[in-house]
């Protein structure tokens, strides 16, 4: 059984439409597909001009998954793709998700979720983000939100512009826009820097220790995302969980307003947009330079 959904010019078949995905929840792959085509527009911008690693559960969540990074040779040429350089030179094809008929196809191929770079194809070593995940130590959401604010307080001190959205997961991501004039060496330092000042400012809830045995309870700065070839789960992706909890964009003051890593799904999100929109689409036209106080 398939069903056929038109995206722009092409028609993407979708195999198995009601193959649940998620199957606690009755979210089917059709399901998948629906959600990716109508957040499309919204998304996108957040996908454009980036190499992908699709995160795919051909059965469904309750059974392993993988990551693939190359893309298949089977997959149609008008997919967009990136030449990339993964070791001794060696170079591979990824996925760009440049429009809405990529995203339903990656989805008939149990994509659940696009993992993004923080560099686009055209300078792919001179990133446009800078990302920190933040992780509970234990299920404590408090601890994460804090920890954001702080970020929030020191990246506006330095003249930066953070945003902060829910991963969909357990945690938070930090995300700074840059003007891509740093390249991910120097942005990693930076990152590094800033994170240890504030473990040193507040040793006993944040730190940078990467040993989970030293960390005692307390919050990682994680700022290892920013390298070469390292993803990030981009707003409005769908996460291989129980309920199909979105990355979510945020405005500041809803962390102080009951909001967690799993208050957004695909049922309930675009009830959302309607009522807000998009926090973070005029975030790129804060990019700024990296400032070197950390490098």
């Amino acid at each position: 059984m398939t069903e056929t959904l038109k995206v722009g010019p092409h028609e993407i078949k979708i195999t198995h439409p009601d193959k649940l995905l998620f199957p606690d929840d009755g979210i089917s792959k059709k399901d998948l597909a629906d959600y990716y085509l109508r957040v499309a527009p919204t998304m996108l911008p957040y996908l454009e001009g980036r190499p992908i690693s699709m995160q795919r559960f051909p059965d469904c969540i309750d059974k392993p998954g993988f990551f693939e990074k190359k893309a298949p040779d089977y997959f149609p040429e008008w997919i967009g793709r990136a030449s990339v350089e993964v070791n001794e030179g060696r170079t591979q094809e990824q996925v760009v998700c440049d429009n809405a008929a990529t995203l339903v196809y990656l989805a008939n191929q149990d994509c659940i979720t696009p993992h993004t770079w923080l560099s686009r194809a055209d300078r792919l070593n001179y990133p446009d983000q800078m990302i920190f995940d933040l992780d509970p130590p234990d299920e404590d959401f408090g601890s994460v939100a804090l920890a954001a604010k702080e970020l929030e307080k020191a990246l506006k001190g330095e003249g930066l512009a953070p945003n902060v959205m829910t991963t969909g997961s357990r945690g938070l991501h930090v995300l700074v826009p840059l003007d891509r004039s740093a390249d991910f060496d120097t942005v990693r330092a930076y990152a590094r820097g800033l994170s240890a000042r504030l473990a040193k400012e507040h040793p006993d809830r944040f730190t940078v220790e990467m040993s989970k045995e030293k960390r005692g309870g307390r919050t990682f700065l994680d700022y290892l995302r920013n390298s070469y070839g390292q993803t990030s789960v981009p707003p409005y992706a769908v996460r291989a969980k129980r309920g199909a909890p979105v990355a979510t964009p945020l405005e500041w003051h809803e962390l102080d307003e009951g909001v967690t890593s799993q208050s957004f799904n695909v049922r309930n999100l675009f009830k959302r947009l309607s009522n807000k929109g998009d926090p973070w689409k005029r975030m790129m036209g804060d990019a700024r330079p990296l400032p070197t106080r950390h490098a």
